[in-house]
């Protein structure tokens, strides 16, 4: 017990200091673009600008309905829940993982040693695993209606924005991170290669949810250098003109297959059918589950984009009665017993 109370003391001493030298860039082990915490300002702040220059839904408020809500949501999903509970948490329940595995002999998850290869295919091979299991993770949460009250926090978003990507209920952090650890520990990724798929996928993220609406050429030029970006400061590590030349070819590239890419990532002419009001009954478990990748969309058959949907209603049936504040949206549990309509994404007619 001792053990594990020290754990939990070590847990909330590490993730404070973390939390105080992000904000204070108060440390000296790593480059300043590996601070997750200004780099999220400065991602949210680029779509942000994109919201005002290239708005998709022109006739939307740039502070549109929920805003603060959500940017208050980022920061809470990604740095105070931490803080307050989840981060000890975790180490807890990671350590009694791994010491009830060596009560039976199992000394050592890793089945693949991806880290005698090459960073981009363990990085590519991370990123494509951890996608693959959201997208059944993300199903999960629709199909089952336990799960799926603490999902209607995400879909009570009424006006999409890049900030609305990060408004879900805590407990899609445990669920998530719980059912992502073993296959990510079988193949033994690791923090720092969790880190550069987190910002990858928060970038993506912050695209997919965002009021913006772009060239299918821009959209390559953009993927082009993220792609580029990463193989020329991560995987190549080249110096700064050849870097600069690895991500103007990418870029190049990118332009070339812009047509194919909405078959590959996510956008938000795709994801914003995930959070349609109305669907057939027929796709009463809902539709566009990808959250990074579009691909399994288009794989297992969930893929649903009928028209442009610019203009189409966000939701689901009672939302008119679901809470619009912060704790109110937190601490919301308990089935619904409401019979739902046939245009409800829950519908098991």
């Amino acid at each position: 017990m001792e053990h594990y109370l020290n754990i939990i003391k070590n847990s909330y001493s590490e993730f404070s200091t973390y939390l105080v030298d992000e904000i204070t860039l108060h440390y000296t082990y790593k480059p300043l673009w590996q601070n997750f915490f200004y780099l999220l300002i400065a991602v949210s702040l680029f779509f942000f600008v994109l919201e005002i220059v290239v708005p998709w839904r022109k006739k939307q408020a740039v502070f549109r309905k929920d805003f603060w809500l959500d940017a208050f949501y980022m920061f809470f999903n990604f740095f105070l829940f931490s803080l307050i509970i989840f981060y000890a948490a975790s180490n807890v329940v990671v350590n009694l993982f791994t010491d009830g595995l060596a009560a039976i002999g199992i000394t050592n998850l890793v089945a693949f040693e991806v880290q005698s290869w090459p960073i981009w295919a363990h990085l590519l091979l991370g990123f494509v695993v951890r996608d693959f299991v959201q997208w059944w993770i993300h199903r999960l949460l629709h199909k089952s209606e336990f799960l799926w009250e603490f999902h209607k926090v995400h879909h009570s978003v009424e006006q999409m924005g890049f900030a609305a990507h990060l408004r879900y209920h805590w407990m899609e952090n445990v669920v998530y991170k719980s059912l992502e650890y073993l296959p990510l520990a079988l193949i033994g990724i690791g923090l720092n290669d969790f880190f550069i798929i987190h910002l990858f996928t928060l970038i993506v993220g912050h695209y997919n949810h965002a009021n913006i609406k772009l060239p299918e050429w821009v959209k390559g030029l953009g993927f082009g250098a993220l792609i580029g970006a990463f193989f020329a400061f991560i995987a190549v590590q080249a110096s700064p003109i050849g870097a600069l030349a690895i991500i103007g070819i990418a870029m190049l590239i990118g332009v070339l297959v812009s047509p194919w890419i909405k078959y590959i990532f996510n956008s938000p002419e795709m994801h914003i059918w995930h959070h349609a009001y109305h669907l057939p009954k027929e796709r009463y478990s809902g539709v566009n589950f990808g959250l990074t990748l579009s691909c399994w969309d288009y794989i297992f058959g969930t893929k649903y984009i009928p028209s442009s949907g610019r203009d189409i209603a966000l939701g689901f049936e009672g939302l008119d009665e679901f809470p619009d504040s912060f704790l109110g949206q937190e601490l919301h549990v308990g089935l619904s017993k409401k019979k739902l309509s046939n245009t409800s994404i829950l519908d098991k007619q």
